[in-house]
């Protein structure tokens, strides 16, 4: 091959290889420079009181306290004015314990059951599997579920997302979903507030947001 050949032929391989697209990275390779989406817009929420009903989860002295979760703890003066709430309208309360070691006697006393009231067993981040939860609503009229935890990735994003996909109304306050770093707690409500079927029954709000149509 001449040498005028050859350097036409090395031009037309770099050049080919110059189309080619460059191998994509993963998502990982990518993180550091993701560019967190805007905050989901907060919407005010009006409750019927006997069709909704509030979910209290796992939130246990193991659970929620300074030391173990300090921004759970931090969140218990607004979950006590939504449980205060709900009992000063009537409205059905479910509690559940995170872990084996829990008992109801447990949970944080600022919003203990009262009796009557359901505790739900450790179950997971979906309450709803291996449980009569569903039965337990749908029994009561319920409609719609405000819903609250620790922690947020987990049994707020899961139970509440699960609840929506079942065909409830489903109302998560922010400042009632906790966990053991912020960021947790944005794809929570970014989740929520983002996915298909899922956003279209639920409305992201802070207690201070929700009121209630007259007993």
């Amino acid at each position: 091959m001449s040498k005028r050949a050859w350097i036409l032929a090395a031009m037309g391989a770099l050049a080919i290889a110059g189309a080619q697209p460059v191998a994509s990275q993963t998502i990982i390779d990518e993180w550091a420079g993701i560019k967190m989406p805007p905050a989901p817009e907060l919407k005010v929420a009006k409750v019927e009181p006997k069709s909704t009903a509030l979910l209290l989860f796992d939130f246990t002295t193991q659970t929620c306290s300074q030391e173990r979760r300090p921004r759970c703890a931090a969140s218990v003066p607004k979950l006590k004015k939504l449980h205060d709430d709900a009992r000063a309208n009537g409205m059905f309360i479910v509690y559940s314990i995170a872990t084996a070691d829990s008992k109801p006697t447990d949970i944080l006393p600022e919003f203990a059951p009262h009796a009557g009231d359901p505790v739900l067993p450790p179950l997971g981040p979906d309450k709803f599997i291996n449980s009569d939860l569903e039965k337990m609503l749908k029994d009561k009229g319920i409609k719609t579920v405000i819903i609250t935890g620790t922690a947020a990735q987990t049994t707020v994003l899961h139970t509440g997302g699960e609840a929506a996909l079942r065909g409830f109304k489903v109302i998560a306050p922010v400042d009632a979903m906790s966990s053991n770093e912020t960021f947790t707690e944005a794809y929570t409500a970014w989740h929520l507030a983002n996915s298909a079927r899922i956003m279209n029954a639920t409305t992201l709000t802070k207690v201070d947001l929700i009121s209630y149509d007259a007993k």
